[in-house]
């Protein structure tokens, strides 16, 4: 199964294709990238864009989305709408979705709720077998997701 993780965002949304195998192995990983500066409408029609594109390459059976955890900072409204366009993009493309907090994540990759973020990338480098951590975070980050709803199937 070709399990699609993402880490949604508006300055960089971090994605992760894993295959489940066996054994479970990455197949790609990276960001969707907006420039700063430009008007929000704009960053927002780049991500629907650039993951159409990831989505007909990558092909994906599932997609495992982090759900926001709300924080108190100017960016939470931009960082929801980004998020928004990623679902309404998966579900064009008819892929079914499933959603983790990050606590959930951290623990189904490793046995603890409360993990910081070096555990969490050692786990999915021990997962997928990886000589370095996959970067830049964003993209570990969406690789975990992808883990966690394999973890969790």
């Amino acid at each position: 199964m070709r399990i699609l993780g993402i880490d949604p965002g508006l300055a960089r949304v971090g994605y992760g294709l894993i295959d489940t195998g066996p054994p479970q192995r990455m197949l790609d990983c990276g960001i969707i990238q907006t420039e700063a500066g430009r008007p929000e409408g704009e960053r927002l029609v780049e991500i629907a864009r650039d993951m159409r594109q990831l989505l007909r390459s990558m092909r994906p059976e599932l997609a495992a989305v982090e759900k926001f955890f709300f924080y108190k900072s100017s960016n939470t409204i931009a960082v929801v709408q980004a998020r928004g366009v990623l679902m309404m993009t998966l579900s064009r493309f008819q892929i079914p979705v499933v959603e983790y907090p990050p606590m959930q994540i951290k623990l189904a990759l490793t046995g603890s709720g409360h993990a910081d973020k070096s555990e969490v990338q050692d786990a999915v480098m021990r997962e997928l077998e990886l000589d370095k951590r996959p970067k830049p975070d964003d993209a570990a980050d969406a690789l975990a997701v992808a883990l966690t709803a394999w973890f969790q199937r």
